[in-house]
């Protein structure tokens, strides 16, 4: 069985390391493993509970199903002012009220070597949001001021798609644990 993994980058930015990470990771996954990256954060409104329900814009019912679709998330973030970006957490709020997350598989990846304040208080959101979130799987690749080319280049080199090959792995493995969690239908 394919694994399917919603890979969510946290930056607004074109070229984002992170997003750049994201799809690098997509071109070396191991051959069970499918990965859909997710770079709209920006395209997201405001979170607004006015908005939930019948009123939900299209674009975060477009995001929520993507999420529902998927068997785990894998999320990459950059670190503004040592804490979540306002992007990725407006993201997240808008899936508090919700079923898509709460036994949805979470992991995490940083394309940084600093970045550690803001992964500690994103690890606490994704364990309030989801009984599924992992925080012990976590690939870590410091790329900071690569470009996208080199991003893939530095990916592919053997120790590294090893231990990202191994990762996506043990990533997926956890997703078939967690698998009974996942709700049986969505209502957007």
């Amino acid at each position: 069985m394919t694994m399917k993994i919603l890979a969510i980058s946290g930056s607004a930015r074109q070229s984002s390391t992170n997003t750049a990470l994201l799809r690098a990771m997509r071109t070396v996954a191991p051959n069970d493993i499918t990965i859909d990256v997710f770079d709209g954060i920006g395209d997201l409104p405001v979170f607004s509970p006015d908005l939930e329900g019948p009123d939900l814009p299209d674009s975060v019912r477009a995001f929520m199903r993507m999420i529902f679709d998927s068997d785990g998330l894998l999320i990459s973030s950059p670190e503004y002012v040592r804490s979540i970006p306002g992007g990725l957490k407006n993201a997240i709020d808008w899936l508090v009220s919700g079923d898509q997350v709460v036994g949805k598989p979470i992991a995490l990846a940083h394309a940084s070597h600093r970045g550690d304040d803001m992964l500690t208080i994103l690890r606490t959101v994704l364990s309030t949001i989801s009984a599924s979130f992992n925080e012990n799987l976590f690939f870590r690749l410091p790329l900071m001021n690569e470009t996208p080319e080199s991003i893939q280049e530095i990916l592919k080199r053997p120790a590294n798609r090893q231990v990202a090959e191994q990762f996506l792995r043990d990533f997926a493995s956890f997703c078939r644990t967690q698998g009974h969690d996942r709700p049986d239908s969505i209502i957007l």
